[in-house]
């Protein structure tokens, strides 16, 4: 199954933040939205992509037992927390954060001139009451261009280590481009067009700023209409169903 979710179909929401406002699309159930469709998928619980208005702050709030994964869309997105750890994330970087027994901490878009777009995306952790912990990676487009690169996973080299049984890969695909990924059995994927496309994903066609949620499918064919970044999210769904 390959079922595509159009731009229009995602949840959206604006809202004021500190020193600004927010746009946000909201790809799974999260704060006050709730859609049973769309409550979790396997291990994946929330994906969403937030923009900030230039110099925006999400203060500090609390969490604890999630794995969080954060890319930078545009701009330069900076974490903080109340242990005093941070980094600041540009266009394609990557942050892994085990937030575990518990963390307070806050994003950042850290340019007073122009506006930041990041995608955080949570997992459900192997294991509860892990200790906290922040760490991040820079990557080239050079590095996942035409290719599928891992970079958060619990046993790919060179990838972030995550406490979840998931993958997540960037890429950027040029135009005629077409690549592979093959799906174990008991697993699925869900591949966000964040940027350019379209893109077909076993002959349907998912739009900017639309994604496709696989399910029962042993591989995903992924063609570029034109050049296209993307994020595509392997998770295990036997763990807390779909």
């Amino acid at each position: 199954m390959v079922l595509v979710r159009r731009p229009e179909e995602i949840f959206q929401i604006d809202g004021a933040i500190q020193d600004g406002t927010f746009h946000g699309r909201w790809h799974f159930s999260f704060d006050g939205y709730y859609d049973k469709e769309f409550a979790r998928f396997g291990t994946l619980r929330v994906l969403n992509d937030d923009t900030l208005s230039p110099g925006a702050v999400w203060p500090l709030h609390p969490h604890h037992d999630i794995e969080v994964v954060t890319y930078c869309a545009q701009g330069e997105f900076r974490h903080a927390d109340e242990r005093g750890r941070g980094g600041v994330l540009k266009k394609g970087w990557v942050q892994h954060t085990t937030v575990g027994e518990g963390m307070w901490h806050s994003e950042i878009n850290n340019l007073k001139d122009a506006p930041m777009r990041f995608i955080q995306i949570w997992f459900y952790p192997s294991k509860k009451g892990l200790m906290s912990t922040v760490e991040q990676k820079a990557v080239d487009r050079s590095d996942r261009t035409d290719q599928l690169l891992p970079i958060v996973s619990p046993s790919d080299p060179g990838a972030l280590f995550i406490f979840s049984d998931a993958r997540v890969y960037s890429s950027f695909l040029k135009k005629g481009i077409m690549i592979d990924y093959k799906l174990e059995a008991g697993r699925g994927a869900y591949l966000y067009v964040i940027e350019g496309g379209p893109v077909e994903v076993n002959g349907k066609t998912v739009s900017t700023l639309g994604a496709a949620l696989l399910k029962d499918e042993p591989a995903a064919s992924i063609k570029a209409g034109e050049d296209s970044e993307l994020l595509l999210v392997d998770v295990n769904l036997r763990e807390g169903g779909s």
